[in-house]
């Protein structure tokens, strides 16, 4: 008999603050199977955080710390120069930040994924990872590293002794060097049919694939849908559809590492 296939379908989620609705929280939820929350520095707050973890063990879905850079102005996608020292006080404040609004609901994080341009560097800098993965480490070794394949990242939470497992975008296009194309330039960010046939690609490869056709070589976990993106809803339940029909069981961060 085949051995069942699992993967796990993440959103970036509670990234509204105050009066600003950012994406449809409710919808997603409904679709994939973890959650990753804003924790007050590139979006989200108090009130959001707790509105969407309450929302999340309703559904099932495993939760999970989206720590970033304090860039509310930029949505967390600026780099900004901080030593690795602040790096560590940072990622390990924010996942405490929602550890605590989580025990409000009876719940607790069990994942991390670092965010827009923090991810980017960790992904391609060891230091930056490494400083990462400390953060992660003394909160909880328990916790899940959420982060992309074939990246230093990754690497660095494997090296570390934590639970990793290794997700793609489906919404994102990727260069050689497997780091994600800056969202300026033409191709960058995809939509719609385009995210499902990115995924199954890449699934049936067992690769990243860049946009210039190169593959490489990855063990793919998870897959992350946006949040932001106006058809996100539409992807993350056609991408779920899809999986299923293929054989795949859509599964929580935590039964897979």
């Amino acid at each position: 008999m085949p051995a069942e296939k699992r993967i796990n379908l993440n959103a970036d989620l509670g990234e509204s603050f105050g009066a600003w609705k950012m994406g449809d929280d409710d919808a997603l939820l409904d679709a994939v199977a973890s959650a990753n929350l804003a924790c007050g520095f590139h979006a989200g707050d108090p009130d959001t955080m707790r509105r969407t973890v309450r929302a999340a063990m309703a559904r099932g879905v495993s939760l999970g710390a989206h720590p970033s850079y304090a860039d509310l102005q930029g949505f967390g996608r600026r780099a900004i120069p901080l030593s690795l020292l602040e790096i560590e006080n940072l990622v390990a404040y924010q996942i405490g930040a929602l550890a605590g609004i989580a025990t409000l609901e009876g719940g607790r994080v069990s994942h991390v994924k670092p965010h827009g341009a923090l991810n980017n560097l960790a992904c391609a800098d060891r230091r930056t990872a490494d400083a990462i993965c400390r953060a992660i480490r003394a909160v909880d070794p328990a916790l899940v590293l959420l982060a992309p394949a074939a990246s230093e990242l990754l690497a660095a939470g494997d090296a570390a002794g934590l639970p990793t497992v290794a997700e793609i975008f489906a919404d994102r296009a990727y260069q050689d060097d497997g780091q994600l194309v800056p969202r300026h330039l033409s191709g960058a960010v995809l939509h719609g049919a385009a995210c499902l046939g990115h995924v199954q690609t890449m699934l049936d490869a067992g690769a990243l694939i860049a946009q210039s056709g190169k593959r490489i070589p990855a063990a793919i976990g998870s897959i992350c849908v946006h949040g932001d993106g106006a058809d996100s809803v539409a992807v993350a339940r056609r991408l779920r559809a899809v999986l299923e029909a293929a054989g795949w069981r859509i599964v929580p961060l935590p039964d897979l590492a």
